[in-house]
């Protein structure tokens, strides 16, 4: 879950008049000035008769002008919005909006809204009754579409008594910056996982595993067959025999995310079911998708009890967090996942691989998300995936495209159809022998559609820390 330091900041502000005068009439005095004329027409009849209508405009208009003199100047009301939890794509957040009525008169208030279309398509238009000397609330709930920072603008107040006659015009200076975060994982799902993590701690305690990892757990005597490096010489010197250290699997294991945010992660697909809390599903990035499962595997990682770090690059570096652990830390991920970008050149795959071997000399997993361009060369990443694989255990994952599998496995009825399908097939066969040769170079690899990543990219971990493989 989102930690509820995440949620934007509560904003209050007094109302300001939107124009110099800031009043107006209401179809409740329109109506009636328009019904005046009526009198008009027994007027060509007796001419008296049409001196009523000056005086019963007169009249309405008189009303309409005292009914605007009982409402409160817009400085008398003040407006707040504040967030009951921190906005995620997918996920609905609650706002409440409320307005204290410091005048003497009941208000029936129309308020609108003004958000960024990331966070609603059209601004709604709702009806609030606000009493002298009680704020008065309103909830409503949107449901994000984009990540990233976004602005939000006034708040608009139109207000009038219940007379109904004339009504005032305000707007209150409600602007602040609003971040909406990745999709997370529904609670039951994590804890899933996060049950099988903590199983598989308690099998590695349970087993020590000596010799496998470099973490130190004892000492011992000498046996024919260890390793001269494992000669533990100031024990030798005070035993007077060969002493040897022995080893445990490593604890806390550096893992880093690799996100590419080049062009090929821009495409949209529907996001998975997982993530979606209402019956419809809304189409995001590649991106978008990596970013959410990020997120999940960083909150497995750290309560695994391992070290993770993030790189997400496209043209240039974009986001890098070191590895660390704890509630803060991953703060700190989420704020990064929240703000990376897809950008519409290719990314640099060579330089985010020479500045991940510079940030981590040691082995470590390094899970690198991203697609395979569909060309007659070899690609770039795959290179960089081979490099980094000397090294480290690397987990590869190339996205793919649900619309390409499903044309390469369909049955053609037409010419047109059959060379799409045979494109489509040539596509996938070249995805399969490209990642086939780097798991012939030591990787894991997965080639995955979207909605399967984060199931996959989480029990492969898990299978990684089973195995002792780092």
């Amino acid at each position: 879950m989102i930690s509820p330091s995440l949620h934007p900041e509560p904003v209050r502000a007094a109302c300001e008049g939107r124009q110099r005068w800031g009043f107006g009439l209401t179809p409740r005095a329109i109506y009636p000035l328009l019904a005046g004329f009526l009198w008009l027409i027994p007027g060509f009849w007796d001419g008296r008769l049409a001196y009523a209508m000056p005086a019963w405009e007169a009249l309405v208009l008189l009303a309409a002008l005292l009914d605007g003199l009982r409402l409160p100047r817009a400085g008398q009301l003040v407006a707040g919005r504040s967030w009951s939890n921190a906005p995620a794509l997918d996920s609905e957040t609650e706002i409440e909006m409320t307005i204290e009525n410091q005048g003497g008169v009941i208000l029936e208030c129309r308020l609108v809204d003004d958000l960024p279309a990331a966070l609603v398509e059209e601004p709604v238009a709702y009806r609030l009754t606000a009493f002298p000397r009680v704020e008065a609330r309103l909830r409503y709930r949107v449901e994000p579409k984009e990540r990233g920072d976004w602005e939000t603008g006034w708040m608009y107040v139109n207000y009038r008594s219940g007379l109904g006659l004339a009504e005032r015009w305000a707007r209150a200076p409600l602007i602040q910056r609003v971040r909406v975060y990745p999709a997370l994982r529904a609670g039951e799902q994590q804890q899933i996982f996060l049950a099988r993590s903590r199983q598989l701690d308690l099998q590695l305690r349970r087993a020590q595993q000596r010799g496998l990892g470099r973490d130190f757990e004892s000492l011992r005597e000498y046996r024919e067959g260890d390793d001269l490096r494992d000669i533990c010489w100031t024990a030798t010197a005070r035993r007077g025999s060969p002493v040897t250290r022995q080893y445990q699997t490593e604890r806390s294991q550096p893992v880093w995310i690799v996100l590419d945010c080049g062009r090929l992660m821009r495409s949209r697909v529907a996001m998975p079911a997982e993530f979606a809390h209402g019956p419809a599903t809304h189409l995001h990035s590649k991106l978008d998708q990596a970013c959410s499962m990020a997120v999940a595997l960083a909150q497995l990682a750290l309560y695994s009890g391992d070290l993770v770090g993030l790189l997400a690059y496209g043209q240039g570096i974009q986001q890098r967090v070191l590895p660390g652990r704890g509630a803060a830390h991953l703060r700190q991920l989420i704020e990064a996942l929240a703000v990376v970008r897809a950008e519409s050149g290719e990314a640099d795959h060579l330089r985010a691989t020479a500045v991940l071997s510079r940030l981590q000399p040691r082995r470590s997993l390094i899970l690198w998300v991203t697609d395979l361009a569909e060309s007659a060369m070899r690609p770039e990443v795959i290179d960089g995936a081979a490099q980094l694989s000397r090294r480290h255990l690397l987990l590869f994952v190339a996205m793919a495209q649900p619309e390409v599998e499903l044309i390469a496995g369909s049955r053609p009825k037409n010419l047109e159809q059959m060379f799409l399908a045979t494109a489509a097939q040539e596509m996938a066969g070249r995805r399969e022998l490209l990642l086939a040769k780097l798991h012939e170079q030591g990787a894991l690899t997965l080639d995955l559609n979207p909605e399967a990543l984060t199931a996959s990219v989480l029990n492969q971990y898990l299978a990684v820390k089973e195995r002792a493989m780092v």
